[in-house]
């Protein structure tokens, strides 16, 4: 048993040298002393995977990393047995490939923005029911696969969002055009003629 324990306790510095997180030339003091006190092999390991923690934060290797300080993605989502797909989906932009399920998910965590890239309603509409088409379809095909979770779309709720939405940015591109009227209206002579020769030019 000792000796499977010193075998898995080098598999675990291969594999941690080879992903980067210990140098090559770590020594192996922690093996030793762990072999030469007798300490069963998972507590050997549990207690050198410790020591690369606290060598990696001393040397600053978790400073600033992606996400730090910020909550957890996806936590308002529900279980989704297939996250790790999904995202891969989401982060590599993958259009086309995949099951169905994964593919809706993808396209339902998505579907806010392509409907806002819409300018009449009618079209936003016919999206609506195109996803719905789709999903329903999904769901009843039996082709194995992950189970088709996403659900449908409600439509009247969804235009009303949409317009919402829509009134809510011209709101805000009405408020920044005001606020730029004002700006070139404090200007002197002067700083007009230095704003256009910059290539600006006051709003219409």
């Amino acid at each position: 048993m000792h000796g499977d324990g010193e075998s898995g306790l080098r598999a675990w510095r291969y594999r941690l040298r080879r992903e980067g997180l210990i140098p090559e030339e770590e020594d192996d003091e922690p093996e030793v002393r762990a072999a030469d006190a007798g300490t069963p092999g998972i507590e050997a390991r549990a207690a050198y995977v410790e020591t690369v923690i606290q060598q990696a934060i001393r040397r600053g290797d978790f400073d600033n990393l992606r996400g730090a300080g910020k909550p957890l993605e996806g936590l308002d989502r529900g279980h989704d047995p297939d996250w790790w797909i999904r995202r891969k989906i989401e982060s590599e932009r993958i259009t086309g490939l995949g099951p169905p399920a994964i593919l809706l998910r993808s396209e339902d965590a998505q579907l806010d923005e392509r409907l806002d890239r819409l300018h009449r309603e009618g079209e936003v509409r016919e999206a609506l029911d195109d996803f719905n088409r789709r999903v329903v379809h999904a769901r009843r095909q039996l082709l194995g696969g992950p189970p088709v979770i996403t659900p449908l779309r409600d439509v009247p709720a969804e235009l009303a969002a949409w317009r919402a939405r829509r009134e809510e940015r011209q709101r805000a591109a009405a408020e920044r055009v005001e606020a730029e009227r004002m700006r070139w209206a404090a200007m002197t002579p002067k700083e007009r003629r230095a704003a256009r020769r910059s290539g600006e030019r006051p709003p219409v």
